[in-house]
């Protein structure tokens, strides 16, 4: 089973900033960048040691974050069976 696929079952869910940043050497400028990862709704632990490291880091200041977040296997949509039928 693949690393992403564990952490599926764990409960995280795909995370995607959209994150606007000021250019160190035009600060008037926007920049924008696009972040994604496995994290885990509503404390986003990943993405909060992301912009941690963004701030303490980088030299363009962070303007704003926007980000979504969805589980990709819901409790409904995961079972585990107890057999296996093989055809042919």
């Amino acid at each position: 089973m693949t690393n992403d696929m564990q952490l599926q079952l764990k409960g995280y869910g795909l995370t995607t900033a959209h994150i606007l940043y000021r250019m160190p050497d035009h600060p008037a400028l926007l920049q924008t960048y696009i972040w994604q990862h496995y994290d885990i709704a509503p404390d986003f632990p990943e993405m909060r040691s992301f912009l941690k490291f963004w701030q303490e880091q980088l030299d363009g200041p962070l303007h704003s974050v926007r980000y979504v977040h969805r589980k990709l296997i819901s409790a409904s949509e995961w079972r585990a069976l107890k057999g296996e039928f093989i055809l042919h």
